[in-house]
């Protein structure tokens, strides 16, 4: 994975499998502050940081200029740091992400800290680092807003639970997780003020124990107070899924809840497109554009249209495929 050859081919079948499974858009949390890809030939890693970008950006173009790519919108990257950094660790490595920033502006999004967070450190102990990431962007004119980690927890009131007050005081855009923010009415109503929406990664939150099942998940309390969900998956390849595709999160919500439904499964599609960071945008382009949804101007809005055309050939397919075969259910069943 770390030799050019290598990780060419793998860039390639991923992005193969992500047409596959309908996926258009990606936005991965990736890290790259240490020079690993060794060229092809060499035996020793470049030491530029920015070749493995230069590889990746490569094959993206090359897979996008086939037939089958063109079905791929894109990807931009949230640079995601370990949450267990120290602070000149981890300053350190938001000088290299602020260099990447500058260097490819359309692909890199947004800025996050991952892993485990009951075992790293809470937004408020990591708040000086992140308001001098904040100051330092803005100082040299620079998009890169933050779409925290928070909220993966049982814990009610805990540290990592408290990281939920956190994100939203940092305008997170976004929530990775935010499982335990079903108890909290008053929060969820500020995240809602606020249009930050819950990426939700069902399968994910049973393998590590957060819920036993998919019956014992939040989502559909998030969903009847109005919270912005989406449906996310988190590293499926570590656990433990056969592919790395986003379905079978989909499947786990429509077979576990009752009211959510193929509709409710394309208000949740229709979400992710909705709160994508297709292109940098100030706070208020960004909440306007959500708001206006298809009726806006942007990007945004003319991949919303998109959306909504594939969405409603696939409602025609399922009547004009499953159709016949309710008539003769029915008609089973009375004989």
């Amino acid at each position: 994975m770390t030799y050019e050859p290598v990780i060419r081919k793998t860039y390639q079948s991923v992005f193969n499998a992500w047409v596959d499974d309908g996926i258009t858009w990606v936005e991965l949390r990736s890290g790259g502050s240490s020079a690993k890809l060794v060229p092809e030939g060499k035996d020793t890693p470049d030491p530029d940081l920015d070749f493995w970008i230069r590889v990746l950006l490569d094959e993206l173009h090359k897979f996008q200029a086939t037939e089958k790519g063109k079905n791929l919108w894109g990807i931009r990257i949230i640079w995601a740091d370990y949450r267990g950094l120290n602070p000149s660790q981890l300053m350190s490595n938001m000088e290299k992400a602020i260099e990447r920033k500058m260097h490819f502006p359309d692909l890199f999004s947004g800025y996050d800290v991952v892993a485990q967070e009951d075992l790293g450190r809470t937004l408020l102990d990591l708040a000086p680092e992140l308001l001098w990431f904040q100051n330092k962007t803005q100082a040299l004119n620079l998009t890169y807003p933050f779409f925290f980690h928070a909220g993966e927890t049982l814990g009610d009131g805990n540290s990592t639970d408290n990281n939920l007050f956190d994100a939203l005081l940092f305008d997170s855009r976004r929530i990775g997780h935010g499982f335990s923010l079903y108890k909290h009415p008053l929060l969820l109503d500020q995240y809602k003020e606020k249009k930050i929406m819950v990426e939700v990664c069902p399968i994910s939150n049973e393998v590590l124990r957060l819920s036993t099942d998919i019956l014992h998940h939040p989502i559909p309390a998030m969903i009847a107070h109005g919270v912005a969900t989406a449906i996310s998956n988190d590293d499926p390849a570590i656990l433990g899924q056969d592919a790395a595709g986003l379905s079978y999160d989909y499947y786990q919500v429509i077979q576990g809840f009752d009211n959510i439904g193929l509709g409710g499964l394309g208000a949740l599609a229709q979400n992710s497109v909705r709160w994508s960071n297709f292109v940098d945008q100030s706070q208020e382009e960004w909440i306007r554009d959500i708001e206006l949804g298809v009726d806006g101007t942007g990007v945004k809005a003319e991949r919303l249209r998109l959306w909504q055309e594939k969405w409603e050939t696939y409602c025609q397919w399922i009547v004009d495929e499953y159709a016949d075969w309710n008539v003769t259910m029915i008609t089973h069943h009375r004989l």
